[in-house]
């Protein structure tokens, strides 16, 4: 096919137009990517920055928070924060005073552990009238504490055989006066048989009234049994 070749004024129309053409469609590209740059941010600072300026804080009905709103919910914040500051400092101030009576606590505990128990107070000493029957009631104390037997009624009985009663009552005329050991006392003991069966607690006196009782009675019970057996001089 032979080659086919326009002329050079209709080849340099077309390409001019072509150009025209191409050019006009860069043009719009760039237009629209200048505007589509212009309207989107350049970065996320810039979204950041530009989204509080579009955003308004409401209420709990939905409406934009006012001045005295704010105020309002500033006020609640700062009476909360009071409230559980006081709160905390009333728990410290229990805690301190519940540890601080626990320390008391354990000290008193302490001290009673540590205190010695205090002596029980002695019982006063049993007073006998001084006469017969405290005379009597007493070596019969002394008697049961030493384990001599005899009762009211066979002491008060030889007694009153013996010596009618009287504590200094002596017998000069019998055969022990004879011998010169007389007898003495309520119960008319000799000095030998005292000092024999003398009771320990009693006084080493052959004339006094108790220590010649519990002699006597002492002496009758390793004789006789008992001074209760015991009816007539012995």
């Amino acid at each position: 096919m032979p080659g086919f070749t326009l002329p050079r004024a209709l080849r340099t129309t077309r390409l001019t137009r072509t150009h025209k053409i191409s050019a006009a469609v860069v043009a719009s590209a760039s237009c629209a990517a200048a505007l589509a740059l212009t309207a989107a941010p350049g970065n996320a600072e810039t979204t950041a920055a530009q989204a509080p300026a579009g955003v308004k804080p409401v209420s709990a009905n939905g409406l934009p928070l006012t001045a005295k709103d704010r105020a309002d919910d500033g006020a609640k914040d700062r009476q909360v924060a009071s409230s559980l500051s006081a709160g905390l400092k009333v728990t410290a101030v229990a805690k301190q005073g519940h540890t601080a009576q626990q320390a008391a606590d354990r000290s008193a505990d302490r001290k009673i552990i540590a205190a010695p128990k205090a002596a029980a107070p002695k019982a006063a000493p049993k007073r006998y009238a001084n006469n017969l029957d405290g005379w009597i009631r007493e070596s019969l104390d002394i008697m049961k504490a030493k384990r001599i037997p005899g009762s009211y009624q066979g002491l008060h009985r030889n007694i009153m055989r013996e010596s009618s009663g009287n504590p200094n009552a002596v017998n000069n005329w019998d055969i022990n006066a004879i011998n010169g050991i007389p007898s003495k006392g309520l119960l008319q003991v000799i000095q030998p048989t005292f000092n024999t069966y003398h009771v320990s607690g009693t006084p080493h006196k052959l004339t006094d009234p108790v220590a010649n009782i519990t002699a006597a009675a002492n002496y009758a019970a390793h004789r006789y049994g008992s001074i209760d057996n015991v009816n007539s001089a012995y």
